[in-house]
């Protein structure tokens, strides 16, 4: 183990196999300011469990640093093992995003909140549904033919995810831990620290490489959190409600954002600064 990372567990240390090269000085950095305010952090955290597991710490960060173009930062990792995947709102227990049948949303979409809406919100964003009825029903017209052979929607949840990627979205969440007996607004506290370093080399390799700053987008009051962090006001920023709310369906500001990606389509992708 290098001397630079020394203080770390192992269950730490792990995490930066998942790492782009782009982004190791820094989050290695970021690990030493947070141990430097805390000494106590990571012995700490790694008494009990925490999420995500099986090295997924810093799996948001296997976006090279030169594409991302936005930060999307949640509140935490979901408090399920199978679904905190160490990237923001991926839950990793959904595959199929429409019901088999053709019915509307596939049961594990609906049970995940979050998604859920966030799915209804992108087809009111592109006019397929009317934000006052986004109930199942209004949905099957959609899903029957978005699961028919050669169908142009998207048919999983790691495909929507590749296609953030390809939009050049950093995936991160305010507090990179989940623990079932710490407040996870406490643990977005700690990370703080963290985050002004995954800041500071965004803004200073965005300087020299293109001069266009990648838009900070903060979902829930944890997020909202880190404009206490002085970096933040270097980029660009979007906030709104946690998608757990069904206002966030209605929420004008994200849909005017990501209709232009077109999410659920197969369609292929514009990359401009």
């Amino acid at each position: 183990m290098s001397s630079a990372v020394s203080f770390l567990p192992t269950e730490i240390y792990r995490g930066l196999d998942l790492v782009h090269p782009s982004w190791c000085d820094t989050i290695v950095t970021g690990l030493a300011a947070m141990h430097q305010a805390d000494p106590s952090y990571f012995s700490q955290l790694c008494v009990e469990e925490f999420l995500p597991s099986e090295g997924r710490l810093f799996a948001a960060f296997s976006l090279p640093m030169d594409e991302v173009r936005f930060i999307l930062v949640g509140e935490g990792p979901y408090p399920r093992a199978e679904s905190a995947t160490g990237v923001c709102f991926m839950d990793g227990a959904v595959q199929e995003i429409w019901a088999n049948d053709g019915r509307g949303l596939s049961k594990r979409v609906n049970r995940a909140t979050s998604l859920r809406n966030f799915v209804k919100m992108l087809l009111v964003a592109d006019g397929q549904i009317e934000e006052e009825n986004t109930s199942g029903t209004a949905l099957e017209n959609i899903a029957s033919r978005a699961i028919e052979p050669g169908s142009e929607y998207l048919q999983t949840l790691p495909e929507m995810q590749q296609k953030l990627l390809d939009h050049g979205f950093l995936l991160l969440n305010a507090s990179l831990v989940f623990r079932k007996h710490v407040a996870p607004v406490k643990d977005g506290r700690s990370w703080q620290v963290f985050f002004r370093h995954v800041c500071i080399a965004l803004h200073n390799h965005h300087s020299v490489v293109s001069g266009c700053m990648p838009a900070l987008i903060l979902w829930g009051k944890i997020a909202e959190s880190l404009k206490k962090v002085p970096e933040v006001a270097l980029f660009p920023q979007i906030s709104s409600e946690h998608p757990y709310n069904l206002s966030f369906i209605k929420n004008r500001q994200m849909q005017e954002l990501f209709r232009p990606m077109k999410l659920l389509l197969k369609s292929e992708i514009e990359k401009n600064c």
